[in-house]
């Protein structure tokens, strides 16, 4: 059983996934008309010509070393990441392999919480107080809330705490316990086939054309979050294969109101009232 270590590295590694992934998304567009791409329109909007002397150039015209580097980093800093999470102490007690994807995915998301507030924090400092609002928080705002929403969905399928109600299935023997999960199951998992399989030639099409949002930011919310939605229910329907299998032989749990009171994190917060 893992327990919170607490360590800064695991905090560490979230949030240089974050930055590297940030980099990549934004410099997106080399990618795509480096590695297949085409578009008149997407080539001389992001064609590099102010590229320094002796600037070394990667793999094509608009793709530099730093792109090349910080697209590498993200498979390593993933599997660092992953390697190195640890379960808190509130957190189910399921621990694989695959869990760990999903409990990582949850510490980045719970990074891109504190980015968000910071971006909305320091859009009211310059709106109201310095009379400079600015031209991209809101979409900034709009563009991370979007990635925290889908991906708060895969960590909440991970805790198995989605919203779920009981009162008829507490009264089922363990048996039918299980026909109801299968049957749930099977329903995630269809529904996430054929939202791909519906969604997978817009999605493609949104993210080849790198299709943006319009303002004057003008950040590209269509073509990540698209793809981004089909990713994250696939990975979502994976996760609950996962429990399926591992709940699989688990004791009936009669549930309560007092499953949602943490009696650790009550006492947590005595101590630093310092009440007894």
């Amino acid at each position: 059983m893992e327990q919170k270590s607490g360590s800064l590295i695991e905090w560490l590694m979230p949030l240089a996934f974050i930055l590297c992934a940030a980099w990549v998304t934004w410099h997106m567009p080399a990618f795509i008309l480096d590695w297949g791409g085409d578009g008149q329109q997407l080539s001389e909007q992001y064609k590099r010509l102010d590229v320094a002397p002796g600037m070394p150039v990667v793999m094509g015209q608009y793709i530099d070393i730093i792109d090349i580097l910080a697209l590498l980093a993200l498979p390593v800093l993933g599997y660092f990441g992953i390697k190195t999470v640890r379960r808190a102490a509130m957190e189910y007690e399921s621990w694989g392999p695959l869990d760990r994807v999903s409990v990582f995915i949850g510490r980045v998301t719970m990074l891109l919480v504190v980015l968000l507030t910071c971006v909305m924090l320091y859009e009211v400092f310059v709106r109201y107080v310095l009379n400079a609002g600015t031209l991209w928080a809101n979409e900034l705002s709009l563009w991370l809330a979007g990635f925290v929403f889908l991906c708060a969905g895969l960590y909440a399928m991970q805790q198995r705490s989605h919203i779920r109600i009981f009162l008829i299935y507490d009264m089922f023997p363990r048996w039918l316990q299980r026909v109801c999960d299968c049957v749930s199951t099977l329903l995630i998992v269809t529904f996430a086939f054929f939202l791909v399989y519906g969604g997978y030639g817009e999605a493609f099409a949104k993210f080849g054309r790198w299709e943006t949002f319009g303002t004057a930011f003008d950040p590209p919310i269509p073509a990540t979050i698209k793809p981004t939605v089909l990713i994250v229910v696939t990975l979502v329907a994976i996760q609950s294969v996962i429990n399926l299998i591992s709940d699989w032989n688990n004791e009936p749990v009669v549930h309560s109101a007092a499953d949602d009171i943490d009696e650790d994190e009550i006492e947590r917060l005595k101590k630093a009232v310092g009440a007894d």
